[in-house]
């Protein structure tokens, strides 16, 4: 495969964060559809497999200048692609940044899947969540809500088991000023008396996931999520959770981080799996669970 390369002008904006990390000011570009591999004499099994290339000749998409520096950070030098199978579900422009649905599905992978990693590039805490699919029983999907502090590409990142990462993503577009405010729980002191109260409902699986008689479950649960960045408001985030069976095994082990948003909603979607239960726990060691018995469907 011959590569094109060419120098491509950062905006403003883009050219001051460059600056700032001490990043290229201009990106190389290529043939898209490409695979990367950041070690040296790697390959890909299969005969229609593309041929590899070093990671700083993949254009990235979204055509962001952190997306080398967050590539290592996420993936370090593991063997990538941007691939339209992964999909970041976003909305067109997001009114409250602190709280913007997002939802992430890499079903077209279903079966291979080992760890989703998803982050927003622009944010101040670019980490949002690393989910594990612990059994087939459990769809690579996830749906949760999250805060951002400015417009901003949003990735997925599914490592299958071939220790191949499936990249991702979609640009959002959002007014400022997410991750810094004080969350509502800050004035209110409802939350004190409830904090980890949890709502959970089940419902009907839509068309596509699983076999038939599958089920979406969604979580509700009463927490601030402070990010520790606003002023005398310290870090308190649930930073663990575990999706699990009626047996109690982990069906999807989650690892979140501040940039979820206050009160998390999380959203699952399971096989013929009935009286899941949802266990939490916060970075002050505080533990909630609640269980969902086949009986509590949603409207």
């Amino acid at each position: 495969m011959t590569i094109r390369s060419r120098q491509r002008p950062l905006s403003f904006a883009r050219l001051g964060l460059c600056l700032m990390l001490g990043l290229p000011a201009t990106l190389p570009a290529a043939e898209p559809g490409s695979v990367a591999s950041g070690g040296q004499g790697s390959s890909v099994a299969g005969p229609a497999a593309p041929d590899l290339i070093t990671p700083n000749a993949l254009q990235d998409p979204l055509d962001s200048p952190l997306w080398d520096y967050l590539r290592q950070r996420f993936i370090g030098d593991d063997t990538y692609l941007f691939d339209p199978l992964v999909k970041v579900h976003v909305p067109p422009f997001a009114e409250d940044p602190s709280q913007v649905p997002v939802s992430v599905d890499a079903r077209a992978l279903a079966g291979r899947v080992e760890r989703m990693v998803i982050w927003a590039d622009f944010n101040p805490i670019q980490h949002i969540v690393t989910a594990y699919p612990q059994s087939d029983q459990v769809e690579p999907q996830l749906s949760l809500r999250i805060k951002v502090e400015q417009g901003t590409p949003v990735r997925a990142a599914v490592l299958t088991r071939d220790g191949i990462w499936h990249v991702g993503g979609s640009y959002l577009d959002a007014a400022g000023g997410g991750c810094t405010a004080p969350s509502m729980a800050a004035g209110d002191p409802y939350w004190e008396s409830h904090l980890g109260e949890i709502q959970a409902r089940r419902f009907a699986a839509p068309d596509g996931v699983l076999a038939h008689g599958g089920a979406r479950y969604k979580f509700r649960v009463i927490h601030p999520m402070d990010t520790g960045l606003v002023s005398g408001i310290p870090e308190f985030y649930i930073e663990q959770a575990q999706l699990r069976g009626a047996n109690g095994v982990a069906l999807m082990r989650l690892e979140l981080s501040p940039p979820v948003s206050e009160n998390p909603v999380l959203t699952f979607d399971t096989g013929n799996t009935r009286n899941v239960r949802l266990w939490m726990r916060d970075n002050n060691g505080n533990e909630f669970e609640t269980a969902v018995s086949a009986q509590a469907e949603g409207g």
